[in-house]
């Protein structure tokens, strides 16, 4: 079986954590590598988290890198009210004892895609700080990356502004970067991330063991703050989304269209602008990105509960 070589970029949160431990149990996915950023905690949190999350996974092979400790002009936005302040719900983990890596994340990824020779796909949780650092200082990377799957964004509103999505917002120059960068770009936001959710009755299925209890208590904050909010009394597993396509495509639904970021700073300060549903001739000159719109909310749902259970 041919495996799929991916990096996964992460500002580990609770919905990255759930990510990760779902992407180790997709065995079509060959993971050369991870690396942290600031988002939506610190740098030394996420880098932290990231790896110790592995740990519980039993997966302390694989190699994690630091990132970006600011975003590249804009202030740092937690967002403890989701995550805690820790990042993964205020859950303490074990701390991995694998070899901490010093290399940069920029510098690993540019590594790595290099020597795959064009076939690494990367996979994005967080804001865009470290790809876009990658192509600042190593601007042939674009012929060595396959594709970007990130998960940000959104053609219609936002969740931190009424326009802007987090994970763009809180670097919105690195994004547009990544949007003018020439890369096969998928984009995986709100419009479908917010449809990818698991409910209270789908973790009352997941089996009692030290993983599976990790994620019960971590996504507690999430889940209060939704109800709280009056929003829904579901989890949305945003950053798991873009590794599910990957291996059940059929699930998704998805159009190309023109996506660049809005860097002026104003209401719409962070929005994805796109063209997808303009009807008129005003549409960007090229269609640069499959942005996803929709997925078989009760599949996904199905999937995720079957991965977590196999541990």
């Amino acid at each position: 079986m041919k495996r799929i070589p991916i990096w996964i970029d992460l500002d580990t949160g609770v919905d990255d954590a759930i990510a990760i431990l779902c992407a180790l149990k997709l065995d079509k996915l060959d993971i050369v590598g991870m690396s942290s950023g600031v988002g939506t905690t610190t740098l030394e949190n996420t880098f932290k988290n990231t790896r110790n999350v592995l740990a519980l996974g039993n997966r302390k092979d694989i190699k994690v890198y630091p990132g970006a400790t600011s975003s590249w002009i804009e202030e740092y936005r937690p967002a403890p009210e989701y995550h805690g302040e820790n990042g993964i719900g205020n859950i303490l983990l074990e701390d991995s004892d694998a070899p901490i890596e010093n290399k940069y994340a920029w510098d690993a990824i540019y590594e790595k895609a290099k020597e795959l020779n064009g076939e690494l796909i990367i996979v994005t949780t967080g804001q865009l700080t470290n790809i876009a650092s990658a192509i600042i200082k190593y601007p042939d990377i674009t012929k060595y990356i396959k594709q970007i799957s990130f998960m940000g964004g959104a053609i219609d509103g936002g969740n931190t502004t009424l326009s802007a999505e987090a994970n763009i917002i809180r670097d919105p120059h690195a994004a547009e970067c990544i949007m003018k960068s020439n890369i096969k770009l998928k984009m995986f936001g709100l419009d479908v991330t917010e449809k990818a959710y698991i409910t209270i009755d789908d973790l009352n299925k997941l089996n009692d063991n030290k993983i599976n209890n990790f994620i019960k208590e971590a996504t507690k904050i999430p889940i209060n703050t939704n109800i709280k909010n009056n929003l829904y009394e579901h989890y949305c597993i945003h950053d798991v989304v873009p590794l599910i396509e990957l291996i059940y495509p059929e699930l998704f639904k998805s159009e190309k269209a023109g996506v660049h970021i809005e860097t002026n700073k104003g209401l719409t300060y962070g929005k994805t602008v796109s063209d997808l549903y303009v009807l008129s001739d005003h549409k960007f000159k090229e269609k640069n990105c499959e942005v996803f719109i929709d997925i078989d909310t009760n599949k996904f749902s199905e999937i995720i509960i079957n991965l977590l259970n196999s541990y």
